[in-house]
């Protein structure tokens, strides 16, 4: 079963086909991801180990390794895939649609994900941001995430992204909102509605952000 994470990484790019060797890969990365959700959520994370991990997918520890640097890389895969559409959805905003407007958008796709697959991504989401070792991890991929934003909020705007403050700050608060609006969902146990959290979050940051269009 292929995990809900990847099911939408894929909807949001664009990939040519792939062999036959990449495709076995892939069922492994996927069997390995499903193994660590079930282990790990069930138990926590501090109590699992890799070989258990292993074990449970039908595969050495050797084989884990060749894909995975650690669990909490397995784990985090969950949040790392999601965000990593974010640009690509600012990408395919209108370009005179206004930053605070675009920046929603771009970031309601990825937590509407999280409130689609219910109470395994609520898990998952649960886990990553009450596990130190797993949100560390997740802050670290959300740093490559705002230089891809500031990127393209540049671009947009026509801002040189060396010498203007605006791309990366815009960046950032629009992460820091994704992060608020997780932390509020996984803190309501999934009855809080991300939808109406990023409408409320960005509804504040929108004088910030659309400055430069003003």
């Amino acid at each position: 079963m292929t995990p809900p994470a990847l099911r939408y990484h894929r909807r949001v790019t664009s990939r040519p086909a792939v062999s036959l060797a990449q495709r076995k890969r892939q069922l492994v990365v996927d069997e390995l991801t499903e193994a660590a959700f079930r282990l790990l959520t069930a138990q926590g994370f501090d109590t699992v180990t890799v070989d258990e991990i292993a074990a449970d997918a039908g595969v050495s520890k050797r084989t884990f390794f060749r894909y995975f640097a650690s669990k909490e890389d397995v784990i985090v895969r969950f949040l790392t895939d999601l965000g990593a559409g974010i640009s690509a959805e600012l990408a395919a905003r209108p370009a005179a649609e206004p930053p605070s407007a675009a920046l929603r958008h771009a970031v309601s796709v990825p937590l509407a994900a999280c409130g689609e697959h219910g109470d395994r991504a609520l898990r998952a989401v649960q886990l990553i941001l009450r596990t130190p070792a797993l949100h560390a991890r997740f802050l670290e991929r959300q740093s490559e995430w705002r230089a891809q934003l500031s990127a393209e909020l540049a671009r947009r705007l026509g801002l040189d992204p060396a010498a203007d403050l605006y791309p990366r700050l815009a960046a950032g608060m629009a992460l820091t909102a994704f992060g608020a609006v997780l932390e509020r969902w996984s803190d309501s146990d999934g009855a809080a509605d991300p939808a109406a959290l990023t409408a409320r979050a960005f509804a504040l940051l929108a004088p910030a952000l659309d400055a430069p269009a003003h």
